[in-house]
């Protein structure tokens, strides 16, 4: 009997994640693969880039528009309400066996939430991680706690899993989706991607993306100005943009980094770059900068240095390329004068990405076929101090 696989994804970023596994889906004779694009990807804001997905070959079962125009904290939680009616009607309509999501985004725990009370088995990626600067973290945990199979990156990761008492059984160690991605993909040569993204390099080159810290008040602006004044003075350095995610306060970053480039001839803005040119230009800039989980989790695997600045990511796995600094206009400079040092480029050609070597679609893919669904809804506690007294 085919198994129907149910793929949510709600960003281009977890899109580009999850594309070799849709594909593995599709092809599997199994498996139906069915497909919601919600989040960013129905947004004018963002490319309306459920289009990339069809591009791809993808058919798209439905199309759920949750965003409102504001990113106040109000809006974010009244589109986490549309998120919850609208997929409470779209699982009861198309009846999957089961919904795979990935992440820690606030449109994932509602779609996770209108699962686990129609009944439905919740499959996982990147539970167990921790980023103690954002709500994502909470968002990722309580995700955990109502899915029923989860694929995460390291052993770590599995290890917290089990601690917040999910069954060793259930969890799978797979390994960085985004380094699975690397493995596969083939990248666009330097001519294609200056061609695609209208510009030449300069013999520095440098990629940033910062997102908002949303468990701070008020401190976003003021950090996003501290990292722009450390970056005007790089007059000979390209300098390439991606914009933030749509969390609380992003639209103030998106009006700063849109400021800077049109006083600055160096820097170009991109709302997206969409997957390939992403990890295309990671191979010919110099560094990533900022504070998005990429420069942790993908970055290590083209042997580039990463500038993580500030907290947000705090918490994660980190590979020796990744060079963490305060957001402070200072600590920045002196974060991408290392970057370029001599002692630090030689030691990169060592570096290991902690989130392994690829190989995560299939395993995963594999789980999603062949483990029983038949009575996982119902869950039992893994309760770690009796496993640790002797009494299981």
């Amino acid at each position: 009997m085919t198994r129907k696989i149910c793929v949510v994804s709600s960003t281009r970023a977890d899109y580009g994640l999850l594309r070799n596994v849709m594909g593995l889906i599709k092809r599997d004779e199994g498996l139906q693969l069915q497909v919601i694009a919600t989040g960013t990807h129905m947004s004018p804001d963002y490319d309306l880039t459920y289009r990339e997905i069809e591009g791809d070959g993808f058919d798209i079962d439905q199309k759920i528009e949750i965003l409102l125009s504001s990113d106040t904290s109000v809006a974010l939680t009244k589109s986490m309400g549309l998120a919850l009616i609208s997929f409470s009607e779209v699982i009861d309509k198309i009846k999957p066996d089961l919904i795979l999501v990935l992440g820690d985004r606030f449109e994932i725990l509602a779609v996770v939430i209108a699962a686990m009370m129609a009944r439905m088995p919740i499959a996982h990626i990147s539970g167990g991680e921790i980023t103690e600067g954002a709500y994502d973290d909470a968002i990722r945990h309580s995700i955990t706690k109502m899915s029923h199979l989860h694929f995460v990156g390291a052993n770590e990761y599995y290890d917290r899993v089990v601690q917040l008492g999910e069954q060793p059984t259930n969890i799978f160690q797979v390994g960085g989706m985004g380094v699975d991605n690397i493995s596969k993909m083939s990248l666009l040569d330097r001519n294609d991607l200056e061609k695609s993204l209208g510009i030449k390099f300069f013999e520095k080159n440098l990629l940033i993306t910062y997102h908002p810290v949303t468990l701070e008040k008020s401190t976003s602006a003021e950090d996003m100005q501290e990292l722009l004044q450390a970056l005007s003075g790089l007059d000979s350095t390209r300098l390439i943009f991606t914009m933030p995610n749509a969390d609380t306060d992003s639209r103030v970053l998106f009006d700063m980094i849109k400021d800077f480039a049109t006083k600055h001839s160096n820097a170009v803005v991109y709302t997206s770059l969409g997957y390939l040119r992403y990890l295309s230009c990671i191979k010919y800039v110099d560094g990533v900068v900022g504070n998005s989980s990429s420069g942790l989790t993908e970055v290590p695997s083209f042997c580039k240095g990463t500038i993580n600045v500030g907290d947000r990511q705090r918490g994660r796995l980190k590979a020796e390329s990744v060079i963490d600094c305060a957001t402070n206009k200072e600590s920045i400079l002196n974060a991408i004068k290392y970057l370029y040092s001599s002692d630090f480029q030689s030691s990169l050609s060592s570096v290991s990405n902690p989130y392994g070597n690829g190989g995560a679609a299939e395993k995963i893919v594999n789980v999603l076929k062949n483990h029983p669904l038949d009575s996982i809804v119902k869950k039992q506690l893994y309760d770690l101090n009796i496993v640790l007294n002797g009494t299981v």
